[in-house]
């Protein structure tokens, strides 16, 4: 005999959304984990007095996030949740409006400061050597040259945290740093270079690094305080 799933029935215009949370808790009361298997559709729906078509709606939410799956004649289990796959389908500049634009731009600035800490954990001679190449290239001076250079300075960095998650982020965050770089009013350097960055990289520490790291995006810091981030 299967075990009551314990769900108080609703009755409201937004079902949908109610279903979604009610769920949502249903799932952390159980401690459901990845593998788990989850009622039915039906089951759900009786317990909650609503029908299936809004019961599947409200699923259909959950599976987009990744947090829930179909397996063929073995019904709904629940999976491990792609936590950035919905913010990656929305994050291009063409559709996310300038304050929005800033705030994710900020937040790079941010991820930027913070990872020195695991940078010089697993730092290895390899990558500095390759770090050295591309700051070799900076000099030149046409745009789209800049940007490439930009991305694939910083996007080493990221790949040297050996962290998934913020490589992937940083992927994510390319089309907005290409839109920020191109309608900067003006092109301001840190004092600190890229070549700078590598040195203190060879032969300082952490906080050395950090404070390298804020000197050379200074000029965006300063954007930042003067919120006077993008052209007209």
């Amino acid at each position: 005999m299967k075990e009551s799933i314990e769900l108080n029935k609703i009755s409201t215009k937004y079902m949908a959304e109610i279903v979604e949370v009610k769920l949502r808790d249903y799932f952390k009361l159980k401690q459901f984990k990845p593998g788990d298997s989850l009622p039915t559709e039906m089951e759900i729906a009786q317990s909650l007095g609503v029908s299936r078509n809004v019961v599947r709606e409200a699923l259909s939410r959950f599976k987009m996030l990744g947090m829930i799956e179909t397996k063929k004649k073995k019904g709904m289990f629940m999976s491990n949740p792609d936590v950035l796959g919905a913010l990656e389908r929305v994050l291009d500049p063409v559709i996310i409006d300038t304050a929005t634009l800033q705030d994710i731009f900020e937040l790079r600035l941010v991820l930027e400061m913070g990872m020195a800490d695991i940078l010089f954990l697993r730092k290895k001679d390899k990558d500095i050597a390759e770090l050295e190449e591309i700051a070799g290239k900076e000099e030149l001076s046409d745009i789209n040259f800049i940007i490439q250079n930009e991305i694939a300075f910083h996007g080493k960095l990221y790949e040297m945290t050996g962290n998934e998650t913020l490589k992937r982020f940083q992927t994510m965050l390319l089309p907005i740093f290409d839109y920020v770089v191109r309608h900067e009013k003006e092109r301001k350097k840190g004092t600190v270079s890229h070549k700078d960055l590598v040195e203190i990289m060879k032969h300082g520490d952490k906080n050395d690094f950090k404070e390298g790291m804020y000197k050379h995006l200074c000029p965006h810091f300063e954007r930042v305080a003067k919120k006077d981030f993008f052209a007209d």
